[in-house]
């Protein structure tokens, strides 16, 4: 099974906009005029589009934000109307496309293959997230996870790869649970994606607008040759014709011409159907200073703009998604990391490395410690061993030295072996050390000590 998720941010204030309708001219409840307008365009698929498919509308607390999915299947041979063709005008308007797969069910049938091709010159939205993925074992899913990626390059045709989610993206037990951490990461790394859409809204819209100039600039350099390759008295049907046929070689000749990219103009194909339409004799004259104007705001314009954008998202609170996957768990010792790696111990009432220090007291006596301390030559050599890069026995180094000495007494040094056990687990290390890692002797509080010196009584 295979679909496409569209995710829309918008600035439809959080508690409004409960449900919502495609290309309907009447009054949606919660949703702002100017929303509804940008819908009429879809009105002609109205009908048959509500009768396949489904939207949902998933509110958002704090600021101005709202988000809605439309969940659309590869079903639309029959659908009653052009599939491909709303599909593309979604996703010229959407922040995210998610495409899903099931990873005991890949495949990327023919009509889901057109989904993706209607979605071109919008692949720096699209995301993949290959889903149950915990129904395959370890070995399994790197064939399914090369065969996608295989698949995605015939279809998307872009120099860079894809970004690929693994993970279980449902309430149901894992049935294979070797995974379960990376199941775990892939899911924040996507739901931080999402959390990041709200942030970056307004560039986005800027970018759509510098694509839209571009484009019409295109229209006018086009139109413009058309127009004068007509005659003026006779035959003017016939030129037509030709002048269509051609039109592949007038693009090649006015992006020689004007030093445009290939990639501003729009598709030929589509082109030469609209204008069977048009009488070409009545295309308006190009004006210049319209051009030179919109060259000026492309050159000038849009830096400014772009430094007014980002000023005026940090002074503005922070705007995140919340509700569904993102409300609840993090707040619980359910939440990722939560008790792993660095947070480990964090409730305790010991002191965790106390846990092990015996056995890295052996290790410490054989450092030759002078007055109670190991200097940081003869650490150094012990630390080594862990085979860890210097940049990050480094780190642990500054972590574990408490007291900026250079040197490590038996808890710093017992704190050290600690950082690189958890560094060799597969976890990341702080910036700063977490008060409950810091040992008890270099702790501020007094009581600290005399807890730790009552336990190893």
């Amino acid at each position: 099974m295979a679909c496409v998720l569209l995710w829309w941010c918008s600035g439809v204030k959080a508690g409004g906009c409960r449900h919502w309708a495609l290309g309907v001219s009447t009054s949606v409840p919660g949703l702002p005029r100017s929303a509804e307008v940008a819908f009429l365009q879809l009105k002609p698929f109205c009908i048959p589009l509500m009768a396949h498919h489904r939207a949902v509308h998933s509110g958002v607390c704090g600021a101005y934000l709202a988000l809605r999915a439309l969940v659309v299947a590869g079903r639309f041979r029959c659908a009653g109307y052009d599939f491909s063709e709303v599909l593309r005008w979604f996703g010229e308007r959407v922040d995210r496309i998610i495409l899903l797969f099931d990873a005991h069910k890949l495949d990327i049938s023919d009509e889901f293959s057109e989904a993706i091709k209607a979605l071109r010159g919008q692949d720096d939205k699209i995301r993949v997230v290959l889903n149950k993925a915990d129904q395959v074992d370890t070995q399994q899913l790197m064939r399914v996870y090369g065969a996608l990626m295989w698949s995605l390059g015939k279809v998307i045709n872009t120099p860079e790869v894809v970004r690929v989610y693994l993970g279980s993206f449902w309430a149901k037990p894992l049935q294979n649970t070797d995974n379960r951490r990376l199941f775990e990461a892939e899911a924040q790394d996507l739901f931080r994606d999402i959390q990041s859409l709200p942030r970056n809204a307004a560039l986005r819209k800027l970018n759509d607008l510098i694509k839209r100039a571009r484009l019409a600039k295109v229209h006018a350099y086009i139109i413009s040759h058309l127009k004068k390759e007509m005659p003026s008295l006779f035959g003017k049907e016939k030129k037509k014709e030709e002048l269509i046929a051609r039109l592949p070689e007038i693009y090649v000749m006015l992006q020689r011409e004007h030093h445009i990219s290939p990639g501003d103009f729009p598709n030929v194909t589509k082109m030469q159907e609209q204008l069977q339409h048009y009488d070409f004799s009545k295309f308006p004259s190009m004006k210049i200073k319209l051009i030179e104007s919109v060259d000026k705001m492309l050159s000038n314009k849009i830096s400014g703009l772009m430094t007014l954008i980002r000023e005026e998202e940090s002074r503005q609170p922070s705007l995140n998604v919340s509700g569904g996957a993102f409300q609840g768990s993090e707040d619980s010792p359910f939440g990722r990391g939560y008790g792993e790696g660095i947070s480990a111990g964090a409730d305790a009432e010991d002191w965790i490395v106390g846990r092990d220090k015996p056995r890295y007291d052996e290790i410490f006596y054989t450092l030759m410690p002078i007055n109670g301390k190991v200097t940081g030559v003869n650490a150094k050599k012990e630390m080594m061993n862990s085979r860890l890069p210097n940049t990050v026995l480094g780190k642990i180094w500054k972590l574990a030295d408490c007291d900026h000495d250079g040197m490590l007494d038996d808890e710093e040094f017992a704190l050290a072996q600690h950082l690189i056990k958890v560094k060799l687990e597969g976890y990341e290390l702080p910036n700063e050390l977490p008060e409950h890692l810091v040992p008890p002797s270099h702790r501020k509080d007094p009581t600290a000590d005399t807890l730790y010196n009552h336990e190893e009584e």
